[in-house]
């Protein structure tokens, strides 16, 4: 069982600062989790994430599950061991991706029946077999099983899934206090509340999942689509009826804005592939703004990224050099640009940190949202 202690609360918003504990270190709150899918962080190693002040990052069970393999894995001596991260880890279920596997996969009651996306093999998750899966993994915390449901859906539809969800949930909860650690660190479970865009249900749902007494609780379901003014709609519904002394997640929303917004509702940890999967396309984000990288206006431009960041790569290269390298289609350029938005974002969650501290997260978060303001748009960047 794992911990959460909550430090402060902001007067003028419902952000706060936090520490939840694992036997693989603490993590102090607001704190963004960069994404290694299939247990690596794209193009980076764990020194750079280390580095960089990642403190935690997020692996994948249905990846992670179809190649290795858990089994593989468990002879290793556990996820931390095979990707050498000795730091707190995070498994998500599995349940997006096999939401995006809409033509390869059927649900019913029991679980989800699916086609790898590999090689078109037959698999079945069930919420105990996906605790049995995060299990041999040994992540620190792992989610249950749920279904997302898309966007749009009816009403109807969008209860069937919470419906579902909830069941899942409990089965999970009962799975997982029945069985036994594999590993000699202990592993935390957290409920995933559902509901799509409607209010009441996503209410409904994590007072139910309350009643569980989950050691944290995820916000599942957004980003697919929905009007932004839904999704924070949706977190400040969540966040204002979760219990102050568990920790909140908001899982898959990456843009800084939305990070920002989040955080002043009261949401604690992030996770997203936004500054990698764009630091690969070379797109930087600055202090200044967002950096298109190849744009011509880069090519006799020899400062830096943005000259207040202590990463390697404001430390070594100019715009120019990186948007030489995206010309050329070198890998590096991807992976420098990644290290750079790994950094901003471990800052951003800093300073956010640092401000609700001392009082002045309104005012930061007001100068923040000048440079990445509040947006309407849905479309990944």
């Amino acid at each position: 069982m794992s911990s959460f202690a909550l430090e402060k609360t902001d007067t003028g918003t419902r952000a706060r600062i936090g520490t939840f504990s694992t036997d693989h270190g603490p993590v102090e709150t607001p704190v963004f989790m960069p994404v290694g899918t299939q247990a690596t962080v794209k193009t980076l190693t764990t020194e750079d994430l280390d580095r960089c002040g990642a403190r935690i990052i997020l692996g994948n069970t249905y990846h992670l599950y179809l190649r290795p393999g858990p089994d593989l894995i468990q002879e290793a001596g556990g996820l931390h061991r095979f990707m050498s991260w000795h730091r707190p880890i995070l498994t998500d279920s599995g349940g997006f991706q096999i939401y995006s596997l809409a033509e390869l996969r059927k649900i019913t009651n029991d679980g989800v029946r699916f086609q790898s996306h590999i090689d078109g093999s037959a698999h079945f998750f069930t919420p105990e077999s996906v605790v049995d899966i995060q299990r041999a993994l040994g992540s620190d915390i792992m989610m249950v099983l749920d279904e997302c449901a898309p966007y749009p859906c009816t009403f109807e539809e969008a209860l069937s899934a919470m419906t579902r969800s909830m069941s899942w949930a409990e089965r999970s909860l009962h799975h997982f206090t029945g069985t036994e650690n594999r590993y000699e660190h202990r592993q935390a479970i957290f409920g995933i509340i559902q509901g799509s865009i409607y209010p009441e249900l996503r209410v409904n749902h994590a007072k139910g999942l309350i009643d569980y007494d989950f050691d944290g609780y995820a916000i599942g379901g957004l980003a697919v689509g929905e009007p932004k003014e839904a999704l924070r709609r949706i977190v400040d519904c969540c966040t204002s009826i979760l219990p102050a002394d568990k920790p909140r997640y908001l899982m898959g929303v990456g843009k800084p804005e939305d990070l920002l917004e989040a955080i002043a509702m009261g949401v604690d940890m992030f996770d997203c592939v936004i500054p990698t999967r764009n630091g690969r396309k070379g797109t930087a984000y600055t202090r200044q703004g967002k950096l298109i990288l190849k744009n011509s206006a880069n090519q006799n431009d020899f400062n830096p990224i943005d000259a207040d960041c202590p990463c390697y790569t404001c430390r070594n290269h100019t715009r120019a050099y990186l948007r030489h390298l995206f010309q050329a289609g070198e890998i590096l350029g991807m992976r420098l640009v990644s290290l750079h938005n790994i950094q901003f974002y471990i800052d951003l969650m800093r300073q956010a940190r640092i401000q609700i501290h001392t009082g002045t997260f309104t005012e930061w978060k007001k100068a923040m949202n000048m440079i990445y303001p509040w947006s309407e748009s849905t479309e990944s960047e």
